[in-house]
């Protein structure tokens, strides 16, 4: 007889911890982990929120890393693998916010853009309209036509003319007033 050894019908401690063991692991095993339904709606609703905001123009690396997280996620729900399918849209739905962060951007950047475009054509019109309100008129041609002289006023007589004859003319045999030789009336 060996001195070691145990009487019959007596369990030894090892092979009990080790029994106990597998059992657990294989209830563990046989606990499955809930599908991700919630991750999955929060990242398709992200990557539509971040198609929405014009990712695809803006951010289209960063929104295709999303979309290709997100139908591996799907990939990974339909084999049951619902840690790695939660891990996934997680992943999916972190790309599609910051491609919709990049497209938010991007869109602000280019109406900043367009703005000041804008007003550089603006001060650009008014500098111009300036500089020609500032220009001196144009000197007149030599062939312009010469200007007139003051007219005479015409006789008293054509002037106190009755009312009801209308419009009369002034006789040319009419003798004119004197005009003074500085320019002005006598």
């Amino acid at each position: 007889m060996h001195i070691f050894s145990l009487p019959a019908g007596h369990f030894r401690p090892g092979r009990t911890v080790l029994i106990a063991l597998v059992l657990a692991l294989f209830v563990a095993g046989c606990a499955s982990v809930p599908p991700p339904n919630d991750s999955m709606n929060m990242a398709q609703t992200q990557l539509q929120m971040a198609r929405d905001a014009g990712a695809a123009d803006y951010a289209p690396v960063d929104l295709g890393f999303a979309q290709d997280k997100f139908q591996l996620a799907q990939s990974a729900m339909a084999e049951r693998k619902y840690a790695d399918a939660a891990n996934l849209a997680e992943e999916s739905r972190a790309d599609a916010e910051l491609a919709q962060a990049k497209a938010r951007l991007g869109a602000a950047r280019a109406q900043i853009q367009s703005k000041m475009q804008e007003n550089s054509r603006l001060r650009a019109q008014g500098e111009a309209a300036t500089a020609a309100a500032e220009a001196p008129a144009p000197a007149p041609s030599p062939s312009a036509a010469q200007p007139t002289e003051d007219m005479p006023a015409p006789p008293s007589s054509a002037l106190s003319a009755p009312a009801g004859d209308g419009f009369q003319t002034v006789p040319d045999n009419a003798q004119q007033p004197a005009v003074d030789p500085a320019g002005g009336q006598p």
